[in-house]
């Protein structure tokens, strides 16, 4: 409440609907300007000040929120799902929404997100992108074995996708010309996409040994269950970890319950499910891992401790040239 002027943006790929409410005198201004950061800049700083802009996070990013920042005037990107509207409103329109985007922020009703910088979203976007290339690869070679069975081609020499199943892979051949072609066509695409993700994950971890990642991925990669790949897209998707607690991050990404309660009566559900699905996933994988107890550390996992100088988790039993003591069994 300590600005004079509030600024709800409704941005679109070709066009944005601004509405400006001056919080001394009541007066509500509505603009419809370009999809032009640069232009909509130069008409928020025209506003009484000081200003508050908010518009929702969305596919046309954080662009405009580091250009307003960098122009000293303080911007919130909003949470979508945290909006709130009344179940009566029945009439959206892309001005009726710029307006109640300045109303939430003159009643400090805005639940906003992190705004990352050029080099943190740089790094967000290779990460999401190998997450869509482990999506792709799953399905490609989906594909190919499930058409090999339909044809009573099923491979039995152990583990499947390894250099041993790839080459009964390219042994198989049928006699009918558009069966062998979309054979051909499920297995090259199989192993165009397999190449793509070890070159994204190169990129990866060329990436985690920067000094701008490398102490948090040396951090995380102390749990069991959290590798390189792991801990870096976690402290991409994250960021700032100084954000949450050990009780808040869970709520964060939705790994809590949810809960319907009224009156006497409390009924819980699954977990929530809200929040970043990407770092949500990772930490649900680690956690399969990281529930074993860390009696037995393999070398690879205390060799990450040494390189972090980490302390050792509870019940962690250092095993030198001895057998552990009764008290250490305990």
């Amino acid at each position: 409440m300590n600005k004079r002027t509030y600024v709800g943006l409704d941005v679109h790929a070709r066009s944005v609907k601004g509405c400006a409410i001056d919080h001394d005198t009541g007066e509500i201004l509505r603009q419809s300007l370009a999809a032009n950061d640069a232009g909509i800049a130069e008409w928020v700083s025209g506003l009484p000040g000081p200003v508050l802009v908010v518009y929702e996070a969305g596919p046309t990013g954080f662009g405009l929120a580091r250009l307003l920042a960098s122009a000293g005037i303080e911007c919130l990107v909003a949470a979508p799902s945290k909006l709130q509207r009344p179940p009566g409103d029945r009439v959206k329109t892309d001005a009726r929404d710029a307006e109640h985007l300045a109303r939430l922020a003159l009643l400090g009703q805005i639940t906003s997100v992190r705004v990352p910088g050029h080099a943190d979203e740089a790094a967000r976007d290779l990460v999401r992108a190998r997450e869509d290339v482990r999506g792709d690869l799953m399905r490609a070679r989906h594909r190919i074995s499930k058409l090999l069975l339909r044809h009573g081609q099923v491979y039995s020499g152990g583990h499947a996708w390894t250099n041993a199943h790839h080459t009964w892979l390219h042994r198989q051949h049928f006699e009918d010309p558009a069966l062998q072609a979309a054979c051909e066509a499920g297995l090259e695409t199989a192993e165009l996409t397999l190449d793509l993700r070890n070159r994204l994950d190169a990129k990866i971890t060329a990436l985690a040994a920067t000094d701008r990642y490398a102490p948090v991925v040396r951090a995380l990669m102390c749990l069991r269950g959290i590798s390189v790949l792991t801990a870096v897209g976690l402290a991409v998707e994250i960021g700032d970890w100084t954000r949450f607690t050990g009780s808040t991050i869970g709520a964060y990404l939705g790994l809590v319950p949810s809960e319907h309660s009224s009156g006497a009566s409390r009924s819980q559900g699954g977990i929530t499910k809200t929040g970043n699905t990407h770092a949500r996933r990772l930490l649900v994988e680690a956690a399969w891992h990281h529930c074993r107890p860390y009696n037995n550390a393999s070398r690879d996992l205390r060799a990450r401790w040494d390189a972090a100088d980490a302390v050792r988790p509870y019940g962690f039993v250092r095993q030198l040239d001895r057998s552990p003591s009764s008290h250490d069994r305990r």
